[in-house]
């Protein structure tokens, strides 16, 4: 079992390689990785992230085969079955880090913003499974927001609504509660730069 301070590190480091355009040959897949996880594996990190396709974890954090245990849905949301991946990867592989990531120009978190000036009747029932889910960091950001400055609420919005999804992971589970308070899980949130490939680390970061 790898801490969740030195995994943390290690995502730190993956990314600025990212950044600086390298590539660990430990994230290069082979025929002898594949080999040796047949048997199980032993994630370093749990990522709940955002499904676009243009942040995939694995290539984010310059992470190999086995290393990630990753969980995608658009604008990295928490619903149940968020939560039950969560909690099953934290208990069945002890790994004690968990990043919810999401990234500059969500398309969901956008969405959001435009669904809520629609009536009613004309939101698709089905994108309120994810729009519900964002909608109230929205709402609490258009309150100090002006309401004509629309990148800004996009900003602020987005990572509202990632630190509302750290928190859900935080306090919305009786298992990872007792995992955080006794075994040293660690949930933080975090920002990818489509413009630059850098991920900050905000929130939940341990002093």
């Amino acid at each position: 079992m790898i801490p969740a301070s030195e995994a943390l590190k290690l995502l730190q480091e993956g990314n600025e390689r990212f950044v600086a355009g390298f590539r660990s040959s430990n994230s290069r897949p082979s025929q002898r990785l594949r080999d040796k996880l047949v048997d199980g594996q032993n994630p370093i990190a749990i990522i709940l992230g955002c499904s676009d396709s243009r942040v995939p974890a694995e290539m984010v954090f310059d992470q190999g085969l086995g290393d990630l245990f990753v969980i995608r849905v658009a604008g990295n949301v928490v619903a149940p079955s968020q939560v039950a991946s969560v909690e099953f990867a934290a208990e069945a592989f002890e790994t004690r880090l968990v990043v919810v990531i999401g990234h500059s120009q969500c398309g969901a978190v956008s969405a959001t913003i435009n669904e809520m000036k629609l009536p009613l009747q004309q939101r698709s029932q089905n994108m309120q499974a994810i729009v519900g889910r964002i909608q109230p960091s929205v709402v609490s950001m258009m309150e100090m927001t002006d309401a004509q400055d629309y990148e800004l609420l996009l900003e602020r919005s987005i990572r509202a609504n990632i630190r509302a999804s750290a928190n859900h992971l935080r306090h919305g589970s009786p298992l990872l509660e007792e995992l955080i308070q006794t075994k040293g899980l660690i949930v933080v949130g975090a920002e990818y730069s489509l413009e630059t490939g850098a991920v900050d680390f905000f929130d939940g970061i341990p002093s």
